[in-house]
């Protein structure tokens, strides 16, 4: 049964920047509703082991997005269960249609819906994620310290996290399938000058091999492009640094956009391209990607939805 319900604030997405901007809204008494979406808790969820969590020396993801959660419903919150399939950001009150059949309107509107790390769709590496397979060197590298990795991609992402990598790992074999890479130049020059870093060029991925008890990868099954022949490289961890998407598929046509569909917000600031509409976290950070930057952004979303609703009334 469709139904229709308004709210000042309607924060779409919760991750660290929707449960963040659902707490600084509520001490607003701002009264926001928070629809979930369809991955309730964002990109944590599916890791395992925080270490980088301030005040957490270690923290499950899903432990820290459940803490977030009820932080966020404690001060006042409305949480719903809920997707939304669709916004109108052409007039205010804001309109957005749920998948469950309720119209939520709003005064102001704060964006977080993420982004998701691209994969490569092997049956293996979705069986080994978290358990070796990663697309956050930032966030796991710390767990292979004195071991052997494998990084697949060819841009400045792929590039970065080979050379973060070399802090911990005792060697980094970097797989790109052509035989150049398209990172800036001074990436390039610091990856070639770096002796723990090895290019296998012209291959691709086509298996993670592991064991099952524990779940563990031990290497991972590369083809050369061009001769069809295949390695086996050793390693302990496969992290996969072919970019990510933004989740920006509600509003890509209605707000200003860049590189590859990040949303565009003012210097400074969390404010989009229309008035009253508000992006944090990682549907608008294309640089950091991190649960403590995005949640510093679903702060001043939610302080300049308070500053943007006074200055209406």
């Amino acid at each position: 049964m469709s139904s229709t319900r308004h709210t000042r604030v309607l924060i779409i997405g919760s991750g660290p920047a929707g449960y963040t901007a659902g707490v600084y809204a509520s001490r607003a008494m701002l009264e926001p509703l928070l629809v979930q979406g369809i991955q309730p808790g964002g990109q944590l969820t599916i890791t395992t082991e925080v270490e980088n969590w301030p005040g957490e020396t270690e923290i499950q993801g899903p432990d820290l997005m459940q803490n977030m959660e009820a932080h966020a419903r404690a001060v006042g919150t409305e949480i719903v269960s809920d997707i939304i399939t669709s916004v109108d950001l052409s007039k205010r009150p804001f309109v957005a249609q749920s998948d469950g059949g309720t119209t939520y309107t709003a005064d102001a509107l704060i964006l977080a819906t993420g982004a998701q790390a691209r994969w490569l769709g092997l049956p293996t590496e979705e069986k080994f994620k978290g358990f070796g397979v990663s697309a956050c060197a930032t966030c796991d590298g710390f767990f292979y310290r004195g071991k052997e990795v494998v990084v697949i991609g060819g841009g400045n992402t792929a590039v970065e996290e080979a050379l973060f990598l070399t802090k911990f790992a005792t060697k980094v074999t970097l797989i790109h399938r052509r035989d150049e890479l398209r990172a800036e130049k001074i990436l390039q020059n610091r990856l070639f000058k770096n002796p723990k870093i090895e290019v296998l060029w012209d291959h691709t991925v086509e298996e993670v091999l592991g064991n099952d008890a524990p779940l563990s990868v031990t290497g991972v099954k590369a083809k050369h492009v061009k001769s069809g022949e295949e390695t086996v490289v050793p390693c302990d961890g496969f992290f996969v640094a072919i970019g990510h998407a933004p989740a920006s598929e509600l509003v890509k046509d209605q707000l200003e956009t860049h590189m590859g569909g990040y949303v565009v917000t003012a210097p400074d600031s969390t404010a989009t391209s229309t008035p009253g509409v508000f992006a944090a976290g990682d549907l608008t950070d294309h640089k950091y990607r991190q649960a403590v930057t995005s949640a510093g952004m679903g702060c001043m979303a939610a302080l300049e939805a308070e500053h943007f609703l006074a200055e209406q009334e």
